[in-house]
């Protein structure tokens, strides 16, 4: 017997998500978030984990988003040394639901964390590969993380990643890769 408290090893929950599963005729569900675009999904799949079956709480995400968090990351922590009184900047919305201005401050600090981040892409600095990262510590199931080299997500990669990780054939890429995002936006 399984002294667990995680409802996401226990029989019943997995046969929930199995029935709803093949109702659907997929072998995962989508996590309804307004999180979720075409380069992030949270969705849950059944598979195993140490020789128990038990469902996967898993969120996807492209390497290009990946790489402009970690870029985003590294450029807030350049602002936090140059800045003695950085503060993260927070948008705040007033009655009409615009955004308010920012303080002189916060212009400073975002007009320099724009400047990092161009920086930082052109001297590329940030790089980041294909990778699947388990968490056994959540509340509900077995954590995962995918970051993988695609454009988009849609129902098919999805299908196909959890098949390949199921079937333990998955393949990630180890090359290194690194984005530009100041050029896309010019280009569209």
């Amino acid at each position: 017997m399984m002294l667990t408290s995680n409802e996401g090893f226990k029989p019943e929950k997995i046969n929930h998500y199995k029935s709803e599963m093949k109702k659907r005729n997929q072998n995962f569900l989508i996590v309804e978030s307004e999180d979720n675009s075409e380069e992030y999904v949270n969705f849950m799949f059944v598979g195993m984990y140490e020789g128990k079956e038990v469902v996967y709480d898993a969120v996807m995400y492209t390497l290009r988003l990946h790489h402009l968090s970690e870029v985003y990351e590294v450029a807030e922590h350049k602002a936090a040394q140059h800045f003695p009184e950085f503060r993260r900047i927070k948008y705040e919305e007033d009655e009409n639901g615009d955004l308010e201005a920012l303080d002189d401050l916060e212009e400073e600090i975002g007009l320099f964390i724009a400047e990092a981040i161009m920086e930082i892409e052109d001297e590329e600095e940030v790089k980041v590969k294909e990778h699947v990262e388990l968490d056994p510590n959540i509340d509900f199931g077995i954590g995962l993380d995918v970051g993988l080299n695609i454009e988009a997500i849609d129902n098919q990669t999805i299908t196909k990643f959890v098949r390949d990780y199921n079937e333990d054939t998955l393949r990630l890429d180890e090359t290194l890769y690194s984005f530009q995002t100041q050029d896309e936006e010019m280009t569209e």
